[in-house]
């Protein structure tokens, strides 16, 4: 049996639960973040030593202006609750993806939660913000083909996961079977679980679930 390091999650679904319920997008993001709150001190409970979430990707800059600032506000205002907690019990919080583009105010709420945090040696949450897996696996390899041979092991070097344990797990809610340009590289050998549910419902009976299917799981990494 395999105990899983390291969990990704695309947290999809949560215009659909609004929508389900006939309520604006908006309530849907609020429930999400409701979710992945719950869902990070479950993580540390559980022993994981690194939880990424996809919170926002390169191509959500596509959506309509308001829900992308709602989004942003919402995010400021996890921050905000939750910075204290996070250094309270050891969480480490790391960014992947360029969040230097972002608002000012936001950038500078993200820098101070990662310089309060970068001692804490616990659960490493891992926020992909603005991140796009082709945009990343490019950087890395034009800053492993400047520094020499370019091989796996050079670019994963340069990886914005770089340092973190290899991932062992991906999982998606909503039901969707794709991976949206999301941790391309980091899943190549990575299990995979689908689930139906929506995100805003999604808990840690959930999570605990799909560990133990993990688990159940024989990883041949290309071997038989």
């Amino acid at each position: 049996m395999s105990k899983a390091r390291h969990v990704a999650i695309i947290m999809d679904g949560n215009g659909r639960w609004a929508k389900k319920r006939h309520l604006p997008r908006v309530v849907g993001h609020e429930r999400g973040v409701e979710a992945v709150r719950k869902l990070v001190r479950a993580a540390r409970e559980m022993g994981l030593e690194a939880l990424t979430l996809y919170a926002f990707s390169t191509e959500n800059w596509r959506r309509p202006e308001d829900e992308v600032s709602a989004l942003m506000g919402l995010l400021k205002r996890y921050i905000l609750a939750d910075l204290e907690e996070f250094v309270t019990n050891n969480v480490r919080l790391r960014i992947i993806g360029d969040y230097t583009v972002l608002a000012p105010d936001l950038v500078a709420l993200i820098e101070d939660a990662l310089a309060r945090t970068a001692g804490n040696d616990g659960t490493t949450l891992v926020v992909a913000l603005n991140y796009g897996s082709q945009d990343e696996i490019a950087r890395a390899a034009a800053k492993a083909a400047a520094k020499g041979p370019i091989t796996p092991e050079t670019i994963e070097a340069e990886l914005d996961t770089a340092g973190l344990p290899p991932l062992d797990l991906l999982i998606r809610t909503s039901g969707e079977v794709r991976l949206s340009n999301f941790l391309l590289w980091q899943a190549a050998y990575a299990e995979m679980v689908f689930t139906d549910v929506l995100w805003p419902d999604f808990t840690s009976a959930h999570l605990e679930a799909a560990l133990a299917e993990f688990a159940q799981r024989e990883r041949r990494y290309g071997g038989r």
